[in-house]
């Protein structure tokens, strides 16, 4: 890292990991079946349950690697228990974040799914998701350190867990040409989607050993996102792959569980987080800019949600304002629906509760007291990368995170405090590049005034930012989708993809860059320096 780069509050060294970091997660989950995992107290008990059957993977990010896998097939009385433990680890802005995991996918004699357990332990505490079906009606608890939150749904569909989507191409399936649509439940979003598989040719295929194996190319396609899998006629994946530079292998157990995160890892993991952008105006501060006229390219912009708020598209461009400007407009009729409780935004809990009233206390006022809350979120976690699932809950007794966790606990605490919220995800502005970020959105109502009883009630959604401390957020805020994890997958095929024309830039009025050396007065307390991201600006070069 370069040492004249100006040292920045921790609230702005880490909010590159945000996105990133679920997008890792969601995309190697999709490399190893979509396996959504148990974590567990002891990684060497768990696997010492493992025999010689066993199927060994390691995970490889451009040829490095990150993580392994271990997965079994158990006969059960009426069926089968498909089992996969494993570990992930990755080096961001200095320190390694790991995560154990395991899964249990109980199935029938035709590998549909019955029950599952599944969890994440990020090293903080697992968070589990068990699932009980009956036909279309699915019975979930939700467990954390915090507590456990249980529910009823009803599915479309009955759904089938990723993980045994192999099995089930072995019974029967696997024909050369054959396609496919099946309904997959993902327990990290608590929603079914859709996978398209289609069938190509047997092909030999090398795992980690000398000897090729006999597997036929399956391409899926999920949530937007590609892979290419390798598998035998019994259902074994020798290999898979991803166009974002994952690959997963099958390996012996001792080559599997070797594993090392290179410093040359941790760079490229940085550079792959960024977009850098071709632009002729430099931004010296962020929370200087007033607009900005985008060109996206590289990618299917179709599912996404670029429209409305301060952002506007027309003609292919999407022109960010700056928030403060925002005016109320006609009220939004669906804000109700914000202030519910949700399986990981959980607003009703009385630890929620009681943290959202001392937070604004003494404040009123909705615009007044959704700033308080924005400060204090911010001073209130630790900024650190982190893989897990964000529960509000779990957030708040850790007290550790990055955007995803600040999001997670700010919207919690605002419907707590009967202020509707929301999430978005997208990308923000930071030396030179735009990095994948999420942040909330609030709504401010206008209240009526005396003697308007007839009219009907106005109301914005205001952006702000708790993982930058910004009350709103900056303008180079870029939304690209607004919900949970489930609408976040959109974002997942335009990594690495996504390419940035800015052809206006402008700043306010008398902006005095902030030089070298010098720090905002409001940013708190410094930390590591971040990289500096070269965009392809003509004037910045000069």
């Amino acid at each position: 890292m370069r040492s004249l780069l100006r040292p920045l509050p921790r609230a702005v060294t880490r909010p590159v990991s945000l996105l990133l970091l679920a997008g890792w997660v969601a995309v190697m989950a999709i490399l190893i079946n979509r396996s959504y995992l148990q974590a567990s107290t002891s990684l060497a008990a768990d696997l010492a349950r493992y025999g010689s059957a066993a199927t060994w993977r390691g995970v490889y990010y451009r040829g490095e690697k990150i993580g392994f896998t271990v997965s079994q097939t158990l006969a059960t009385r009426d069926g089968f228990d498909l089992e996969e433990d494993g570990r992930l680890q990755m080096s961001l802005l200095g320190a390694t974040t790991a995560a154990t995991l395991r899964t249990t996918a109980h199935v029938d004699q035709a590998f549909t799914l019955r029950a599952f357990e599944f969890s994440l332990d990020p090293g903080t505490g697992p968070i589990e998701v068990r699932g009980r079906i009956d036909g279309r009606r699915l019975a979930l608890d939700v467990k954390t350190p915090s507590g456990t939150r249980s529910e009823v749904r009803e599915l479309d569909e009955p759904p089938a867990l990723a993980q045994n989507l192999s099995r089930r191409l072995a019974n029967g399936s696997l024909k050369t040409g054959a396609k496919y649509q099946w309904t997959v439940f993902d327990p990290a979003t608590l929603r079914n989607a859709k996978v398209n598989v289609e069938v190509g040719r047997r092909e030999l295929v090398r795992g980690a050993g000398a000897t090729p194996l006999p597997a036929f190319r399956v391409e899926m396609e999920f949530a937007g996102l590609k892979t290419s899998s390798w598998i035998t006629d019994t259902g074994e994946v020798v290999r898979e792959e991803s166009p974002l530079g994952l690959i997963t292998v099958r390996e012996s157990a001792d080559s599997a569980r070797a594993m090392a995160v290179s410093r040359r890892m941790q760079v490229d993991l940085l550079q792959a987080a960024a977009v850098a952008p071709r632009m002729q105006t430099p931004i010296p501060e962020p929370r200087d800019v007033r607009l900005m006229r985008i060109r996206l390219g590289g990618a299917d912009f179709s599912a996404l949600d670029l429209e409305g708020g301060a952002q506007h598209v027309a003609d292919g461009v999407l022109e960010l304002r700056d928030p403060q400007d925002l005016e109320p407009q006609r009220a939004d009729p669906d804000v109700a629906r914000y202030l519910l409780p949700e399986a990981f935004i959980e607003s009703d809990a009385p630890e929620i509760v009681a943290e959202a009233h001392k937070a604004v206390g003494g404040v009123a006022g909705t615009r007044a007291r959704a700033e308080r809350l924005t400060r204090y979120v911010n001073a209130l976690l630790d900024k650190k990368p982190t893989v897990s699932l964000p529960s509000a809950r779990e957030v708040l007794r850790t007290k550790v995170g990055d955007c995803n966790e600040h999001t997670a606990l700010y919207v919690a605490m605002a419907r707590a405090l009967g202020i509707p919220a929301r999430i978005a995800v997208g990308l923000v502005y930071i030396h030179g590049a735009f990095y994948y970020h999420a942040w909330p959105e609030v709504y401010i109502e206008e209240p009526l005034g005396t003697g308007n009883s007839g009219m009907a009630a106005k109301g914005l959604w205001l952006p702000v930012d708790p993982t930058l401390n910004e009350f709103p957020a900056n303008a180079t805020h870029l939304r690209l989708a607004r919900g949970g994890l489930d609408k976040q997958t959109v974002i997942l095929p335009m990594m690495g993809r996504l390419t940035m024309d800015v052809l206006e830039v402008k700043l306010a009025p008398n902006t005095t860059p902030i030089l070298v050396g010098r720090q905002p007065l409001d940013l708190g307390a410094l930390a590591i320096p971040i990289p500096r991201r070269e965009s392809a600006c003509c004037a910045c070069r000069r």
